[in-house]
């Protein structure tokens, strides 16, 4: 029993740590999260990595809180997942809680302006870098990379919705999948 609640203390003060440090969304969380629930606690392994992203970005929320509420439950239940849940969500809630009238106030200082420049860009590189981690660690197949491609023109040149085309991409991958079951049996 006392296992158990030290595990979720961790759970809870690991996400408080990646919620307080990050700036610019959940994107920008994974490199953290990789490296926390990965590398330093071992609660997931590096080949289940892109498969979290996958789940968390096609479930309904933001993917930060939908990867921390599933960590959470396969580590420790159901109070594992409400604990990292809060510990993601309660930095950026306490914080932005007291600096919205601070923003207001000084938003049109240049040193405030530059500042949040600064932050986009770090943020950017973040992105950046999950996505290649992401990249490196998904299988190189024809297939999948078809779908890469197709989806990254339907989003970012078509401009269409990404909730129809990852389902469309979760489609053509069962599809795909029926039909490789379907010629091996031959």
């Amino acid at each position: 029993m006392r296992d158990r609640r030290r595990l979720i203390a961790q759970l809870f003060l690991s996400f408080v740590k990646i919620g307080a440090f990050t700036f610019g969304g959940g994107y920008a969380m994974i490199p953290l999260i990789q490296r926390e629930a990965v590398e330093k606690r071992g609660w997931l392994d590096a080949e289940e990595m892109p498969d979290l992203v996958a789940l968390a970005e096609s479930t309904p929320g933001p993917i930060a809180i939908n990867a921390a509420t599933f960590i959470g439950y396969r580590t420790a239940g159901l109070p594992g997942a409400a604990c990292a849940t809060l510990g993601v969500v309660l930095p950026s809630f306490l914080i932005i809680l007291l600096l919205s009238k601070l923003l207001l106030t000084f938003a049109d200082l240049r040193p405030v302006r530059y500042a949040f420049a600064g932050v986009r860009a770090g943020v950017l590189a973040l992105i950046l870098r999950a996505l290649w981690i992401m990249f490196r660690q998904v299988p190189k197949k024809w297939f999948s990379c078809l779908v890469m491609a197709a989806a990254f023109v339907l989003t970012a040149l078509l401009k269409l919705p990404a909730v129809p085309v990852i389902a469309g991409c979760a489609l053509a991958g069962l599809v795909y999948s029926l039909i490789a079951a379907r010629r091996q049996k031959r």
